[in-house]
Formats: C-alpha cells, structure tokens, sequence
C-alpha cells in the first residue's frame, strides 16, 4: 500500500512538471515557438546605421553657409537621426564647376553652384537678367512656382542634376575703391569683377564698365592688387565678406537678381523614401526662407548705410531709373532673344 502512494506521488509530480514546461517559454521565443530576443539581446543588438548625405560648398561665414548649417541640423533632428547631412563648408571642394560635377557623378549627394549658375547652366541666367526681377515678391512667386518648376525639370533632363530648392543671395550693387557710382557714366573706365556667366559680363559692359570675369577666390586679391577696381556683390555679403577691408565705395543700383540652387544627384533622390524626401524638400524651404530673409533685410539704402558705414565704407543711392533705361535699350533686346519664351513668361508675371 505503501509502495502504491509513493508511485501515485511520483507520477503526479511528473504530470505537473510536463505540464509546466509545455505551458511556459524559454527566453528568446514566444509561447508559439516564435524567436524573440531577450532584453539582454535587443539591449545588445546594433541600431540600424544612418543613411548620410554630403552636402558641399565653396565658401563660409555668409548666409548660405549659416542656411547650410541649419539644414543640416534640421534634417538630423526632425529624422531622430536615421537621415544625417554631413556638411562641408570650404573644405571639400572650393570650385563652383568642380561641385557640381561631383553632384552629377555621385561623389556627392548635395552641393551649389552658387554664382556660377548661369555659367554651367545657361539657360538659368534669365533670371539674372538686369532689373528683368522687378523685386523679392516677383522673384519668390516665380521660383517658387511653375516657373521655377519649369526651370528645375529643364535643368535636370538637360543636366542631370535635380533641384532641390532654389537660394536668393538678393539684388547686386557696386563697390569699388575709386569713387561713388551714382549713373551710368560713373562706370566709364573702370574695370570691374563679375561672376562667371555671360548674362554677367553683358551687363556690367553694357552699363558702362569693363567686365573682367573670374571666381569669387579671385576677385579680392585681384582688387587688392589693383587688377579690377571694384565688383559687385548683395549688401549682405559686402559685410559678410569683409569687403570694407579692401574697398570704400558702396552704391546702390539693384542691377541683377542672383538666385542659385541647391542640387541633389538624381539616383541620390530616388534611394531615399518618400518620407526622406518629404523630409529634405520641407527643411530645404525652411533653409530658403531664412536666407531669403537675411539677404531681403539689409537691401536697401538705409539698411546698407546701417550696416557698412560703421564699418567705414560710404554708401550712396544712384539714379536707378536711368541704369534701367539704359538695360532696356541696350541690354534686354539681346537678352529676350536669348531666353525667348521664357524671358517673356518673367516679365509678364505678376
């Protein structure tokens, strides 16, 4: 009887044990047998690695370099830090041309053309045009609109470079180290740096200078050392610049609207997500608006007299009316034929 109760005992203990195991899991899987990871293993387990962009560009300390870093920053924030640009301002590569071929070939994913826009791509210098942009409403309106789209799929069938979003730098005006520029005669004899680009050398020739064109590296040794006499630059970058260190004479004539771009390779563009491109598009406007607003809130003869003559640089208004008159006889003939269908579209815009 005894040995009976002892069998009974043992055999309900194994019952209980069975029973146990089948009704609980081991560490690592689910009731149903599915692989899960420990707390130990999804500690331990590597984060997925984040998806990094490069974004070049040739110069630093002005408005597009301070765009530039708030992009860069808001893209890592708003992505938790799954989408990174990794920025690099004046160091990676300091040529125009040479950026924007590394967008072209994938080297890069982001970089600018900045004032060489209308030399690498022509048919951009339309909006370069002198005082075709009538003001910062014309030109936000138009590249923000069809007419920037139209633009921006023009240059990337053309180009194969994608539009990210356009950057304003504002309305250039004069500086020289010679004397004030108040009309157009002021200009006869001097010799004066622009951009590279056609549209720029046509205008400055054409309002009376010598245009002497070269890079934006070139242009303050090159006023230092007595080659051109003056250049042409927004207000903003005058000081940002330090250009009161090599020249005096300020003069506001408003002669050429300089926008430019933000470019992205296009396969760039197509590896990442909607949301990721959602993402950049969104903080690309959010870097537009805040260069847009430096650049919008010094132009003007008192906001440059604000800013550049405590800096010891004289600043005088100009006979703008009289620079216009000239472009119109001179200078737009040439220009709509260049640009044609959309020279028109610009200045029948409202």
């Amino acid at each position: 009887m005894r040995r009976y109760w002892v069998l009974l005992t043992a055999c309900v203990a194994l019952a209980l044990l069975i029973a146990g195991c089948a009704g609980s899991a081991p560490a690592g899987t689910t009731a149903q047998g599915t692989s899960q990871p420990s707390a130990q293993q999804s500690k331990d387990a590597p984060k997925t690695a984040a998806k990094v962009l490069d974004l070049a560009y040739n110069a630093t300390n002005d408005l597009t370099d301070r765009g530039y870093a708030w992009f860069a920053e808001e893209v890592g924030k708003k992505s938790n830090g799954t989408l990174q640009v990794r920025y690099h301002p004046a160091t990676l590569l300091t040529k125009e041309a040479e950026i924007v071929d590394a967008v072209k070939s994938g080297n890069i994913a982001m970089g600018t053309p900045v004032g060489a826009a209308a030399s690498l791509f022509p048919e951009f210098g339309v909006f370069m045009s002198p005082y075709l942009v009538r003001s910062y409403d014309h030109a936000y309106k138009m590249l923000n609109g069809e007419i920037g789209k139209e633009m921006a799929d023009l240059i990337e069938n053309k180009y194969k470079v994608k539009v990210l979003f356009y950057m304003d730098f504002g309305f250039r005006h004069f500086f020289n180290t010679k004397k004030p520029i108040t009309k157009p005669d002021d200009l006869k004899g001097m010799k004066m740096r622009v951009q590279q680009g056609k549209v720029y050398t046509d205008t400055v020739n054409g309002l009376g200078a010598s245009a002497v064109p070269m890079g934006f590296a070139e242009m303050i040794p090159a006023i230092q050392q007595g080659v051109v006499d003056g250049a042409d630059l927004p207000i903003v970058n005058i000081k940002n610049y330090k250009i009161n260190e090599i020249a005096k004479y300020v003069s506001i004539t408003y002669h050429n609207y300089t926008p430019s771009m933000t470019l992205i390779n296009p396969d760039v563009w197509k590896g990442l997500t909607a949301d990721q491109q959602k993402l950049l598009t969104e903080a690309g406007l959010g870097a537009q608006a805040k260069m847009r607003e430096e650049a919008e809130s010094v132009d003007s003869l008192e906001g440059a007299k604000k800013l550049l003559e405590p800096l010891g640089m004289q600043v005088n208004g100009s006979d703008q009316e009289a620079f216009r008159k000239l472009a119109e006889e001179k200078l737009w003939p040439g220009f709509k034929s260049q640009y044609s269908e959309m020279w028109d579209k610009i200045a029948s815009f409202k």
